[in-house]
């Protein structure tokens, strides 16, 4: 039996999460999400298949809110300079509610994140959410 690892999120985080999930599905149509229950945070890799190096975006559930990862953070124009970090491959934006993925500003870093995506995503594959590491309890 597969556990939920939204299960031990607190309901206003499992609510926020799901909601997350949702948008992010809607903007990245046919990913493969790769899930890793750490013991810190619940990740989720969006990835054009099954391979975590084909990550495209991800997101990082911690108990107050999410962030957002991008993987070609530093070359990504962001001329609203909402990504944070100083890496030169990876930069989040936190999410503290589901409303935040709705900007323009956000839509528009997604939508270049899916574009620059090698291999290419393909909106028409069947949705798969694949379970790689659960945390020992």
């Amino acid at each position: 039996m597969t556990r939920d690892p939204l299960a031990r999120l607190s309901p206003e985080m499992a609510r926020l999460t799901t909601a997350v999930l949702r948008k992010m599905r809607t903007q990245l149509p046919g990913a493969v999400e790769l899930v890793y229950d750490k013991a810190n945070s619940l990740v989720i890799g969006f990835c054009a298949d099954d391979r975590a190096s084909n990550v495209i975006n991800s997101i990082a559930v911690y108990r107050n809110w999410i962030n957002l990862y991008f993987f070609e953070g530093g070359t990504l124009p962001d001329p609203d300079g909402l990504l944070r970090g100083a890496g030169s491959v990876v930069r989040n934006i936190r999410i503290t509610a589901s409303t935040d993925l709705d900007r323009p500003a956000v839509k528009k870093l997604i939508a270049e994140a899916r574009k620059r995506a090698d291999p290419p995503l393909n909106p028409k594959a069947r949705p798969r959410v694949i379970l790689r590491q659960t945390r020992k309890s």
